[in-house]
């Protein structure tokens, strides 16, 4: 029990629960289950995003291009769905998630191949794929009457208590718990980021690793950009901007190490969580926009030097602990 008390995860669940307890002391209702439901929808896009970024942190890189990703992917189906209304909605899906995984291979590229620093590299595919987005639209928007009914109802429609948006957030948070727990790739973002050099020893391509972790960003940012136009019913260029910032600060509020190696999906999706319960009570306790900034700031600080002390004290790479395991073992067989 005290083990698990101990527990980030565990300490920031609590810290939630603290405050929608206090948010509904100022705004009646604000606990109530709709209105949570509605607070867990309107954040499953970051949830995503939040999943998608950790991915990479987790090989000691970073995805600043996830919200451009976003956009350029939302504006590209968005315009496909209003001139060709006939396109299945599952056609339109497929279609956001292959754009956005080959934009996460164009950063994963530049990053393995050439070696570039991975900031650098999604810092300026940020600005072109927002850049790209304006060019396909030519600035212009396209608006609700321009969607099919089905583009804007299915992630909207109801199903046991939750609409379909919140349904698909759980879902990958499913699939990213599993393919970062129980497969190879999973296990290799964690020895890429922890230990470069050990990972290689191990025989993992660490370049490859990362390769993949930013393709696997780049498609759920492209699922992301359909949720998004349909959930608001609305594509323009600047759909999301700052999210990029948002996924950081959600990863690190969890828990997920900028150095890489350490997290975990738990952890990201609550620190998204823990962001979208701020976002939705601070304006309705009237605290203004810019007040909400500084929250937002101060909290994402102290998040980053609570992560610093405790990996000063107490590291967990997943190759030493390994290690440390496997030396104990030859001892007690000797």
């Amino acid at each position: 029990m005290q083990r698990i008390l101990k527990r980030r995860e565990t300490l920031l669940f609590v810290i939630i629960l603290v405050m929608i307890a206090g948010f509904a002391m100022r705004a009646s209702g604000f606990a109530e289950p709709a209105n949570l439901a509605n607070i867990f929808n309107d954040t499953s896009i970051l949830i995503i995003l939040a999943l998608a970024q950790m991915t990479v942190i987790l090989t000691k890189s970073i995805d600043l291009s996830v919200a451009a990703n976003l956009a350029f992917t939302g504006m590209a189906v968005a315009m496909l769905n209003a001139a060709y209304p006939d396109i299945p909605l599952i056609a339109l899906v497929i279609t956001a998630i292959v754009m956005g995984a080959a934009l996460g291979a164009i950063n994963g590229y530049l990053v393995w191949a050439l070696e570039i620093p991975p900031i650098v590299v999604t810092l300026g595919t940020l600005t072109i794929y927002r850049g790209m987005a304006f060019v396909l639209s030519g600035g212009a928007w396209v608006n609700a009457h321009q969607f099919t009914a089905n583009f804007l109802s299915v992630p909207r429609t109801p199903l046991l208590g939750l609409p379909v948006l919140a349904w698909t957030g759980i879902a990958i948070v499913l699939v990213m718990y599993f393919v970062l727990r129980h497969t190879r790739f999973g296990r290799s973002t964690y020895a890429s980021g922890g230990n470069p050099v050990a990972a290689v020893y191990a025989g993992i391509d660490v370049g490859w690793t990362r390769f993949l972790a930013f393709v696997l960003s780049g498609a759920l940012a492209g699922l992301s950009g359909y949720l998004w136009v349909s959930r608001y019913a609305v594509a323009y260029v600047d759909i999301a901007n700052g999210f990029e910032l948002d996924s950081v600060a959600a990863c690190v509020i969890g828990g997920i190490s900028i150095a890489g190696g350490v997290g975990s999906v738990a952890g990201a999706v609550l620190g998204a969580l823990f962001l979208g319960v701020i976002k939705n009570a601070l304006p309705v306790i009237g605290i203004s926009p810019f007040t909400q900034m500084a929250i937002s700031g101060t909290v994402i600080i102290l998040a980053v030097v609570f992560n610093a002390r405790r990996e000063r004290n107490r590291g967990r790479i997943i190759l030493r602990d390994q290690a440390a395991k496997d030396t104990v073992s030859q001892g007690a067989s000797a």
